[in-house]
Formats: C-alpha cells, structure tokens, sequence
C-alpha cells in the first residue's frame, strides 16, 4: 500500500503541533499498531524529547501572544519536520520516493502551519479569554484523533485532512480581506478627518 495517503496527513499535522506528529507516530511503531513507522522514531530518546516539547508546546499554545511568538519560531521547524518525517515513511515502506514525500510532506505542513499561525493571530484579538485555550486544544486532539485515524483508514483521514486545510485556507483568506478591508476604511476615515480639519480650519 502506498504511503503517500499518511505522508500527507502526518505532514499537515506537522503544521499544526510537529512534536505530537513525532511522539505519536512513534508510540504507534513502538506498540506495534503500525509498521510504517521507522525505528528512528520509536527511539526512547526521539519519543521523550518529543515529549518534552510537546508539553512546552501544549502551555505555551495556550497563552495569548506567547502562542504566536512560538508560531514565528515554529515557521521553519513545522515545515522541517513535516519533509523528514514524511522522507521518512517513504524510506520505511519503499512505495515513494523519499524527495518526493519530503516536498509534499514540507509543503503540507508549512500550507496548515500559515493557517495555524493566521488564525490564532486572529483570536488573539478576540476579547474572549477563553478563545485561546479553547482553539488549541481543539488543534490538539484534532492532530491525534486524525493521525490515530490515519492508522487504520490512511486514504479517508487523508481526505479529512485535505479537507480542514481547504478549509483553513478558505478562512484564512477570508480574514486576511477583512482585515484589509478594515484597514483601508480607518485609512480613509484618517484622511477624511484630516481634509475636514484643513477645510474648518483657521485661515492661513
């Protein structure tokens, strides 16, 4: 079976939490639930660092502005991590080529870490102070329960993940008009309120 179905999901993944795509993937070998799994993810080592960041991850995702500070960090790593693991799941199973998996791997990851990073911008201008909190945790079990799913129906959470990153995309443009549009409308408002000072102003 092809391994190009869980390259894409572990890849979009990747963009939204890289070090629970490594952690899990590797419980998942280390147990036996899957062999696509390299040995050099289910290294004791790998796994606990992972899990180390992880859990770094999981509070600092959850603080206003230290979320999108972590992101800005994140911008290279996500992506990076999305191209190796999925190098390395074409490597395991010999059914693509591992350059190949990289780049689309890579591209997935940075496409759903752009969506990620956008959308949290956005909440984090949200008055709610529960917005943030409950986004990431929904970003959380998300990542696992499609990667578990992945597990066992490779080609149908590879539909549910191409599916919530269209989504996000979609958003994510959405957003970006609106914020562009209300910062064209204060432009003009500025300058409109300047023309009636000039206007109403004293002579000379």
């Amino acid at each position: 079976m092809s391994v190009l179905p869980l390259v894409f999901t572990s890849g979009w993944a990747s963009g939204i939490n890289a070090y629970a795509v490594v952690l899990l993937l590797g419980v998942f070998g280390a147990t036996g639930l899957t062999d696509e799994v390299p040995e050099s993810l289910q290294r004791t080592d790998v796994m606990c660092v992972a899990g180390a960041l992880f859990l770094c991850e999981a509070v600092a995702d959850k603080i206003p502005y230290v979320d999108s500070v972590w992101d800005a960090v994140h911008t290279v790593i996500r992506p990076v991590s999305g191209a190796v693991v999925g190098a390395l799941l074409a490597g395991q199973s010999g059914s693509l080529d591992d350059l190949a998996a990289g780049a689309l791997g890579g591209s997935t990851a940075l496409a759903s870490h752009a969506v990620k990073a956008g959308t949290r911008m956005a909440v984090n201008t949200s008055p709610e102070p529960f917005s943030n909190f409950i986004v990431s945790t929904a970003e959380d079990l998300g990542v696992g329960g499609v990667l578990s799913f992945a597990m066992f129906y490779p080609e149908a959470a590879a539909i549910i993940a191409g599916v919530l990153l269209l989504i996000g995309l979609v958003l994510l443009l959405f957003v970006a008009h609106r914020i562009r549009r209300f910062l064209r409308r204060r432009a003009q408002r500025r300058e409109e309120k300047r023309l009636a000072e000039r206007v109403g102003g004293p002579p000379g």
